[in-house]
């Protein structure tokens, strides 16, 4: 089965450093992007200064955002950031266009991804109106792979669009009923079945 990194003959090359600012509010889309190495986290930030991670793009996936300006002709909307080096494939938007035109399976990868992607959003979405960020909070820590999240109080805030004081409070509440252990810069979660209980209170 065919994926986008299948299409990097049809475009250039494009190394980015750590933590480099790829695209910002305003800028042109220069290029379709398929990354094959690292990751690339896209942000929202409002007039306040209170930032959101909306999604992250890993390798062998495209940007939403950079899809909808690319058919739009419109220019970003948000950021986008370098998590880690970062390896990518940059097709020009004419033959961007020319590919969604021509090749059926390039069209439907293309497409596929922006449905998942959407989807993602809409997710985010609904835990942004969801007022109780210790509901969110205890969801996303235990959706977390690793035991030991090696992350800032700030930069959690920002996964949930929240302020860190709201974080700060609600991590404290969680360690002292015994779910995790907040370290300097990281936090270690000791019981994700708790977290994952806690998490879908809100339905009950």
């Amino acid at each position: 089965m065919q994926t986008l990194v299948d299409y990097i003959s049809q475009g250039e090359l494009l190394s980015v450093p750590d933590g480099s600012l790829i695209f910002a509010p305003g800028d042109e889309t220069r290029a379709f992007l398929i990354v094959t190495e690292g990751v690339v986290r896209v942000e929202q930030t409002n007039n306040a200064g209170r930032t959101v991670v909306l999604y992250r793009v890993e390798t062998g996936d495209s940007c939403v955002l950079t899809t909808t300006c690319l058919l739009s002709d419109r220019p970003y909307s948000g950021f986008g950031y370098a998590d880690g080096d970062v390896k990518a494939i940059a097709i020009t938007p004419t033959k961007f266009r020319n590919l969604l035109r021509s090749d059926n399976c390039f069209q439907e990868l293309v497409f596929r991804s922006f449905a998942q992607r959407v989807g993602e959003l809409t997710d985010v979405i609904d835990d942004l109106l969801e007022h109780r960020t210790d509901l969110r909070l205890a969801r996303w820590l235990a959706k977390t792979n690793a035991s030991e999240i090696k992350m800032k109080q700030h930069e959690i805030a920002q996964e949930l669009g929240t302020a860190r004081e709201v974080v700060s409070r609600a991590l404290k509440a969680f360690e002292e009923r015994g779910w995790i252990k907040i370290g300097r810069g990281n936090v270690t979660v000791l019981d994700r079945d708790a977290l994952r209980t806690h998490g879908v209170l809100v339905n009950v």
